[in-house]
């Protein structure tokens, strides 16, 4: 049974940083982060593909954020720098078994079919 694993979350000052960790039970194609904050849709963060480690990531933490992942334990991270409250939310881990048409639709929600069960980031200001 697939299953992902988020760890890592909590409370940070704003500018403060925090890693997020995904443990995968499988080896996927591509794995991500999304995040939704209360009020608001599930909003892309950023993902990666596991063979060539392609990146994809959404402007609003570019130059912030990194995810990489480690072959040996399978798991995904999001290290995320810089902090504001705006990034307040509960992240979610993603994965997709196979490659998609176009490198877009890494951005979208709907192209995962995998997902864990969140893990809540909140920053104080």
């Amino acid at each position: 049974q697939v299953q992902l694993v988020e760890s890592g979350g909590g409370l940070v000052q704003a500018g403060g940083s925090l890693r997020l960790s995904c443990a995968a039970s499988g080896r996927y194609y591509a794995m991500g982060w999304f995040r939704q904050a209360p009020g608001k849709e599930r909003e892309f963060v950023t993902a990666i593909t596991w063979s060539t480690g392609m990146t994809y990531s959404a402007d609003s933490v570019k130059g912030r954020f990194t995810i990489s992942r480690d072959y040996a334990k399978n798991t995904v991270y999001l290290q995320m720098n810089s902090l504001k409250p705006e990034d307040a939310a509960v992240y979610y881990c993603t994965a997709r078994s196979g490659p998609t048409g176009y490198s877009r639709n890494y951005y979208y929600a709907e192209s995962y079919g995998y997902w864990g069960q969140g893990v809540q980031v909140t920053v104080s200001s």
